[in-house]
């Protein structure tokens, strides 16, 4: 009888994998997103001058910081760790904040971001990949137009990547449908909130003005252009202490302000480890973000770096 099932199974066809696009953005929503690409942009560029003249207050400074903060923890503990990888099991109140959090990053909505990030691990650095600095070739204006191309030029490509196939348990949990919905919404938060309180505690215009400008714009750009920058840098620049199947490197020039992320090859070797900081001396703060939820117990089952496991996968051991 086993035998006649095995029969049976391997004579059935396994069913096809589901695309890897799904479809093409609209116009109204590529226009947007050129909104969102060069409006930060102008304001950073901007921030300079701005700064010399007037200088920046500590109010701006302060929401400017809080929301870096907020908004980074969430993409790198929240979308990255977390929901793409499953580094780590949730609460459902720090699962919902976290998804919260992170889409004040302005990066896209849980399950877009998640089902990019899940089809960059699958395809890394080769065809499919939709992010990879190395998809025009290795030399020098190849790889220049590459890391254009993975830092922002990827964002304007038309293709959606598939979320039935790359994220189908997001699909199927109602709390992150919800936070998808609320998407527009917590934009428009992540923007105007620092006007708000900047207004009410100044008394004044200018005050809303500035911290639109500095908390809102400002940061959102700094925080877009460092996340970007793990897609491009960190697959070009760097070492490679650990074996992985791409060219992701390790930088530690970005290593506070992306949360721990430029620790890419160390991550890219381990994708699910909950810290990508596993060496001696590396600042990881997603990381250590993660140790206090487990400390509160609102996250368990945490997979903490294996020595053992590390240890096989150093280059120069």
């Amino acid at each position: 009888m086993s035998v006649e099932l095995s029969a049976v199974r391997a004579s059935t066809p396994r069913p096809a994998p589901k695309p890897l696009i799904e479809g093409t953005q609209s116009a109204g929503s590529l226009v947007m997103l050129w909104v969102f690409l060069v409006l930060p942009v102008a304001a950073l560029i901007a921030a300079v001058p701005l700064a010399w003249g007037r200088g920046l207050s500590g109010l701006d400074a302060s929401m400017a910081v809080v929301g870096y903060v907020i908004a980074m923890a969430g993409a790198t503990v929240g979308f990255h760790r977390h929901l793409t990888h499953g580094s780590f099991k949730a609460r459902r109140g720090l699962r919902i904040a976290l998804a919260v959090a992170g889409s004040l990053a302005v990066q896209g909505t849980p399950t877009k971001w998640v089902a990019d990030h899940r089809r960059h691990h699958a395809f890394t650095d080769r065809e499919g990949d939709p992010h990879s600095p190395w998809r025009y070739g290795t030399g020098v204006a190849a790889l220049v137009k590459g890391l254009l191309h993975s830092h922002l030029g990827w964002l304007l490509n038309r293709e959606i990547t598939n979320k039935a196939r790359f994220a189908p348990d997001l699909l199927a949990d109602r709390d992150i449908r919800v936070v998808d919905r609320l998407f527009g919404p917590l934009v428009a938060a992540s923007l105007l909130l620092p006007a708000v309180i900047g207004g009410l505690v100044s008394g004044s215009w200018t005050g809303a003005l500035t911290g639109f400008f500095w908390a809102g714009l400002v940061r959102m750009a700094v925080v877009h252009h460092v996340t970007w920058s793990v897609n491009s840098i960190c697959h070009v620049v760097g070492q490679r202490p650990f074996i992985s199947k791409d060219k992701a490197t390790n930088f530690w020039p970005l290593a506070v302000l992306s949360f721990g992320e430029s620790w890419h090859n160390s991550h890219h070797a381990d994708p699910t480890g909950a810290r990508h900081g596993v060496l001696r001396g590396q600042i990881d703060p997603a990381a250590r973000l993660i140790w206090l939820f487990e400390k509160l117990g609102w996250a368990h089952d945490v997979r903490w770096p294996d020595a053992a496991r590390l240890a096989a996968r150093r280059t120069n051991p």
